[in-house]
């Protein structure tokens, strides 16, 4: 009796017989009324059915229930009419808003099989959505797997560009920020169609010849031919397809797509891959903010304005030399980190993790590290607080 149901109606006594009624089969809750009835769901939900009376004072059935759908979309709604309101029942089923309604009076045995389904109901919807946010997640560890593989400056790149693109979209109060996120760490993923040679220039900040340059803008539209085919990823994949598109329409896919038709996510994505080339090629951030408002008609300015909210440009850091064994999480590596047979091990600008410190301390033991490992550190921070410090992205 874990999954809990909600009966809504403005009447004491139906209440109360309700839960006479029902509460040793079902873990039932009421509510006095729709305005209480809201609250219930925000508060106390998630509800996995919820029953409505259709004629209550300042809100019917209908449209309480519309706004528990917008509140928690899986919950599985019922109504209570009588045989005048049928007709608005029957349309609000046929719009999506009711999964069942029932004719008053409505006997017990009636009453409790429609829960029953309405419980089953609810446990496939949720049931399904977990399978598919597992199999997503299995994907996107999959796809990213590959790409730290393969292209690991191109990954190394991904992870500085997806916090970039956290904090522009906690800035700008983005819902379902995680697909920009996810698209942050796989934008680059059509890269490991192209040329070892063309990736590396690319991501060494270095120029391609003609011919190299047609090549990699062939990348964002492999990452969506290849991303568009995943459950749920479609999104993802039209922000990463529309990657390198100018705010004014320029750049490519070359199409008449400009301005707030660009995906949001993507006008996010462009400033946040921008912003990160030029902090890996050692511009300072007021420099390179200077350039990026330079460049008009590249960038969306609501988004600039997100960007400029969270610089901290008076933010000190210095760079120290550390030991593999005295890296702690969360500090930022200053340089690429190579073993002595020139493997590239981690990017500039990536974060250290656990599973970045146990990468590089079997490097370090097996096949060892080519130098010592340089970091940047916050002026204020002694060596004992390192592991309680925010380190800032460079």
């Amino acid at each position: 009796m874990s999954d809990k149901i909600l009966f809504v109606d403005d009447d004491v006594h139906i209440l109360q017989a309700f839960q006479r009624t029902l509460r040793r089969k079902f873990n039932l809750e009421t509510a006095l009324g729709p305005e209480e009835g809201l609250r219930c769901v925000r508060e106390r939900g998630p509800f996995a059915v919820v029953v409505s009376d259709m004629r209550m004072p300042n809100m019917n059935g209908v449209e309480f229930l519309r706004q528990v759908r917008e509140i928690n979309p899986d919950t599985v709604r019922m109504i209570l009419t009588g045989n005048a309101d049928q007709q608005t029942a029957i349309d609000a089923v046929n719009e999506g808003y009711i999964f069942r309604f029932l004719t008053k009076p409505c006997p017990p045995e009636v009453l409790a099989r429609a829960l029953e389904a309405g419980l089953e109901q609810y446990r496939l919807i949720t049931a399904e959505r977990e399978l598919l946010s597992k199999t997503l997640a299995g994907c996107i560890r999959v796809l990213t797997d590959i790409l730290s593989l393969v292209a690991p400056e191109a990954f190394g790149r991904a992870l500085r560009v997806r916090e970039i693109a956290a904090r522009l979209c906690r800035e700008l109060n983005v819902r379902d920020s995680w697909q920009i996120e996810i698209a942050a760490m796989l934008a680059p993923i059509g890269c490991i169609a192209m040329p070892d040679e063309i990736v590396r220039k690319v991501f060494r900040g270095e120029a391609l010849k003609d011919h190299e340059q047609l090549t990699y803008q062939t990348h964002p539209r492999i990452a969506y031919d290849l991303l568009s085919k995943i459950p749920r990823l479609e999104q993802v994949a039209l922000i990463v397809a529309y990657q390198e598109k100018l705010f004014d329409g320029r750049g490519f896919p070359a199409d008449l797509i400009a301005e707030e038709a660009i995906p949001l996510g993507s006008r996010i994505l462009k400033l946040a891959m921008d912003w990160d080339d030029l902090l890996q090629a050692g511009i300072s951030p007021e420099m390179a903010l200077a350039e990026i408002m330079d460049r008009r008609g590249w960038y969306d300015p609501a988004v600039v304005a997100a960007l400029r909210r969270t610089l901290n440009l008076n933010r000190v850091c210095v760079v120290r030399e550390m030991k593999v064994s005295d890296l702690v999480d969360g500090l930022i590596l200053a340089d690429n980190v190579y073993s002595v047979s020139g493997t590239l091990l981690c990017s500039k600008g990536q974060e250290i993790t656990p599973a970045i410190r146990f990468r590089l301390r079997n490097y370090a033991v097996n096949v060892g590290i080519a130098r010592p490992i340089r970091v940047f550190v916050p002026t204020n921070t002694d060596q004992e607080n390192l592991e309680n410090q925010l380190i800032p992205d460079q």
